[in-house]
């Protein structure tokens, strides 16, 4: 599995991460157990987040995959977390991310996200928000928070989700450890150029969700999939049109986070490093109409700090 250095904090990140986050959800023994063969198959990174309810299920694979053998230590894999909006206050950070410790019973993760650049009622961890639960989030105190947790050791390296350029700036302004990633939505239908631009400049790397559309989930869609230049590629070279969708990604210099719990598919998701893309078809996808399949929306709020989506992603949608 090849690794990229992350520039903030001294570490490497699997370039392919397993994601955790079922829609709709499944009970945690299906969770453990698409880990244990995902780590069978070579997946060393797995994302995971407060709101998913799979930080339980993960730790308890990461043990029992220590057990059988399948790993040496639990340094061998790569573990990334992140801060629900209820949590994220300055007093708040901590303790969640101890919970989140607590749930995959380690000492430590190896990077801990904001999961949206918006805050909500304390003590209430809901999806969606209710409309009068969002708060404006003061970036500097929750950062500096965020610094303290890898301060102590408890998280290696820090970074946000979900977050624009212009929010990005907001951080950096008043940071003095930078975000190490900004974990977003890529895939061949939304690109991200400008802001993967950005945050190459900024030594913060970019890693993909929903690489593949996010098709089958509440807000996915099939048009990465179903995309004809895609599977134009994939005919040509003997391929699939996710392995196409996830050589282009992992060929932007990028982290990718895919999610899928049928093994014949996490398999083939591998398959990836032993080939490239020509000129022509990076041209060619390229050139593919773009829209996000995750608009955001449930993250707007007449009461909140962003009303329209907008206003969420400072314009880039």
């Amino acid at each position: 599995m090849p690794e990229i250095s992350l520039k903030s904090g001294s570490q490497k990140i699997p370039v392919l991460g397993f994601g955790t986050a079922s829609d709709p959800p499944v009970d945690p023994e299906t969770t453990k157990s698409a880990v244990l063969q995902a780590i069978q198959l070579g997946y060393r990174h797995f994302d995971t987040a407060a709101l998913y309810n799979s930080e339980q299920p993960l730790g308890e694979a990461i043990a029992e995959a220590l057990n059988r053998g399948l790993i040496k230590s639990r340094d061998e894999v790569f573990i990334t977390s992140k801060l629900w909006c209820s949590d994220a206050h300055a007093q708040f950070v901590l303790p969640a991310l101890q919970k989140t410790l607590k749930n995959l019973n380690m000492d430590y993760i190896d990077l801990y996200l904001i999961h949206w650049p918006v805050s909500s009622k304390p003590g209430i961890v809901e999806y969606p928000i209710k409309a009068e639960d969002f708060l404006p989030m003061d970036f500097k105190s929750v950062w500096a928070a965020m610094e303290e947790c890898q301060r102590l050791g408890l998280t290696k390296s820090i970074g946000v989700s979900n977050f624009s350029c212009k929010k990005l700036e907001e951080i950096l302004s008043t940071a003095n450890i930078s975000p190490a990633v900004n974990q977003v939505e890529v895939n061949p239908c939304w690109q991200q150029k400008k802001l993967i631009e950005f945050c190459k400049a900024k030594g913060i790397l970019v890693v993909a969700y929903s690489p593949l559309g996010a098709a089958g989930t509440f807000y996915g869609t099939n048009r990465v999939l179903d995309s004809p230049v895609i599977n134009q590629i994939a005919k040509a070279r003997g391929k699939n049109a996710a392995q196409v969708a996830l050589r282009w990604e992992y060929e932007q210099g990028i982290g990718v986070v895919m999610k899928s719990f049928n093994k014949d598919r996490m398999k083939q998701n591998l398959e990836i490093f032993n080939w490239s893309l020509s000129d022509e078809e990076l041209k060619k996808i390229g050139e593919i109409l773009q829209g996000r399949a995750n608009t955001g929306a449930d993250y707007t709020s007449i009461y909140g700090p962003y009303k329209t989506i907008e206003e969420l992603w400072d314009g880039d949608i």
